[in-house]
């Protein structure tokens, strides 16, 4: 187990040095800084005083281990943008997007699997069909249009929740959550659905994929020739098998919610870490891009590290296996 952990471990830093170099790549061809900072008036001398101030003019691979030194304290300079410390904007905007992410991921899990427990256990009824077709429906919209037409019928039509903005919030510390109070909660509803609906349909047909595939293995029927009743063999024994491949899954695209959160926040204008990078972007904030870019990345190493445990934990079988083999 400590050897797994020891190699898991080495692969997150080779991945997130290699992810560090991609970001530090945006600054030397993406825009000059110095231009961002000055403006195209600047004199030459202003320039070469600046390039010096900042380091620019010293060789390639000291300015990236500078910029990897940064890094691991959580520095990336200040936005060309807000002229404010770019881990301070992290900082602000971080809790809306986890809030929003996990909100979505729990939503995802409590509705899609026993969706998808149902559909294999029911496949060929009338709601089995349902699910099935809502499924897709789920995979096939595109997530900005999920958005627009909740607002276009809970938020303009029915004035059921509000269509922007993340209501009252409330401080612990430096931390902000919108889950403490009934405006959060009013407010995040909408961007919440929009989110977890791609995640809840995904998960719905795997569980439901999986849950058929373990039905036609032989221990199910041992087990039912054991006499166990329905509710043993489904809940006991085929279910618990079936959400080992899904816990995989599930908690790589808990990792996607908060990456790919960026449309919804855009569609919501949800004050978060996607709206920030789509305005980083559109106005060629460096700093910010690559403290996102870092980000984000660390986010799945821990996630993808923290479920290869849990498939360790969970899986005799690759128990067996690293003992067999050592």
């Amino acid at each position: 187990m400590f050897a797994f952990i020891l190699r898991r471990l080495a692969q997150a830093v080779i991945v997130m040095v290699s992810v560090a170099f991609i970001a530090f790549m945006l600054f030397q061809y993406v825009g000059d800084p110095v231009v961002f900072l000055l403006g195209q008036d600047a004199t030459p001398d202003q320039v070469r005083e600046l390039r010096t101030e900042l380091g620019l003019d010293r060789p390639f691979f000291v300015q990236f281990w500078h910029f990897l030194a940064n890094a691991v304290q959580g520095e990336f300079g200040l936005s060309l943008r807000q002229g404010a410390k770019v881990s301070r904007l992290i900082a602000e905007r971080f809790p809306a997007t986890l809030e929003l992410s996990m909100v979505a991921a729990v939503l995802a899990l409590v509705v899609g699997i026993p969706m998808g427990v149902y559909a294999a256990l029911r496949r060929g009824t009338f709601m089995s069909q349902v699910f099935m077709t809502v499924s897709l429906l789920g995979v096939s919209l595109p997530t900005f249009l999920i958005g627009i037409l909740l607002i276009l019928l809970f938020a303009v039509t029915l004035g059921w929740f509000p269509s922007f903005g993340r209501g009252d919030v409330t401080q612990l510390g430096w931390w902000s959550t919108g889950l403490l109070t009934p405006k959060g909660w009013h407010h995040i509803t909408l961007p919440a659905i929009t989110l977890a609906i791609f995640q809840l349909t995904l998960i719905m047909r795997l569980v439901r994929a999986e849950m058929l595939e373990v039905l036609r293995t032989d221990y199910i029927k041992f087990a039912r020739a054991r006499g166990l009743t329905n509710r043993a063999v489904h809940f006991g024994h085929a279910l618990k098998n079936t959400l080992v491949p899904v816990m995989t899954i599930t908690g790589l695209q808990l990792g996607g919610l908060i990456a790919f959160a960026i449309i919804t926040e855009t569609v919501f204008q949800w004050p978060g870490m996607g709206l920030l990078f789509i305005q980083a972007v559109t106005f060629a904030d460096i700093p910010v891009m690559a403290a996102y870019l870092c980000l984000i990345a660390l986010i799945f190493v821990v996630i993808n590290l923290i479920v290869d445990l849990l498939y360790f934990a969970v899986d005799p079988r690759l128990r067996v296996e690293k003992a067999g083999g050592h």
